[in-house]
């Protein structure tokens, strides 16, 4: 039996402007799911069909290829976008960003995702590469995850995700639909300005207001680093404001690419190319992306994407 396509399905749908660094092609096909009834039906769709199955968050860790993507890629929103706050519990859609979370939960005088306002992603891409900064680590407050496959909705629990540094099990196929958290009690006040104080930090090391998608490398193991992170070995290595075509390392922080204004996805790779070089012949130390791909962005073997 065929299952039918989902309601919103659109074809050829730019993905450029879905990423915060605005570069890629089209969609090949692409739907939004608001509920996790339309997130089965179209994940189904797309294995009936034999089609690739591609998730959107933020866009904000993500570069699509030049020539587009083939398959399906979906948007969580609506129910899929929710934030729920009741007595310490803050129920979220996997499509709920991260910021959001981290505001709406310090207003209502709670602690303990405040990091979440650094991270410009949602939920659902959050629990996948298992998200932390500046001390704060989502697997520390996270109580369970609904899952979604072809098959329909399955609640885990955190310890099934095999959490690692930037990962965890999630298999292709299988989407976050909603997670929940028990957060500590906190003023409200003091919340807030714990938020504030973190986005200042953001703005003070870190591109703002500008097209980029966040960290380009993994911090390398501090052993071998000499404790030093990809953003300084990349400045030690002459890579601040290093620009290729359209593309380039931020002023502000080494480790961000920069669009700035006219970049392809090209551009950006042949950047992160010459950095992970000099840092490599500088150092001996081979950076791996952290940056997501959708789509067939030329990215040599050996650099480890996706480990």
């Amino acid at each position: 039996m065929t299952v039918p396509s989902p309601r919103r399905l659109a074809l050829a749908e730019s993905m450029a402007s879905y990423t915060t660094v605005r570069t890629g092609g089209p969609a090949e096909f692409f739907t939004r799911c608001g509920t996790a009834e339309e997130l089965v039906e179209a994940i189904a769709w797309a294995s009936d069909g034999q089609h690739a199955l591609h998730i959107l968050g933020s866009g904000s860790n993500l570069l699509v290829a030049d020539e587009g993507v083939s398959g399906l890629v979906i948007k969580l929103d609506g129910e899929l976008a929710r934030i729920e706050i009741s007595g310490p519990q803050v129920t979220c859609g996997g499509g709920a960003r991260l910021p959001s979370v981290a505001a709406k939960a310090a207003a209502a005088g709670l602690s303990g995702i405040e990091f979440g306002v650094s991270i410009p992603g949602t939920v659902g891409g959050a629990v996948r590469m298992n998200a932390n900064a500046y001390g704060g680590d989502l697997a520390r407050t996270l109580d369970w995850v609904d899952v979604v496959t072809a098959a329909g909705v399955e609640r885990r629990l955190p310890d099934s995700f095999d959490f690692g540094y930037r990962r965890s099990n999630l298999k292709e196929g299988e989407v976050v639909s909603g997670a929940g958290f028990t957060l500590g009690p906190a003023d409200p006040e003091t919340a807030k300005l714990a938020l504030a104080g973190l986005r200042e930090q953001r703005k003070e090391t870190q591109p703002w207001g500008v097209k980029t998608f966040g960290s380009t490398f993994k911090n390398p193991d501090k052993e071998a680093s000499g404790g030093r992170s990809s953003g300084q070995l990349l400045d030690a290595a002459g890579c601040r404001d290093l620009r290729i075509g359209g593309a380039g390392f931020s002023e502000k922080h080494a480790n961000f690419v920069i669009n700035h204004g006219d970049a392809t996805t090209a551009d950006v790779v042949s950047v992160m190319a010459e950095g992970r070089r000099r840092v490599f012949e500088a150092f001996g130390i081979e950076l791996e992306p952290e940056v997501q791909t959708l789509g067939p962005v030329q990215i040599p073997e050996d650099w480890g994407w996706g480990a």
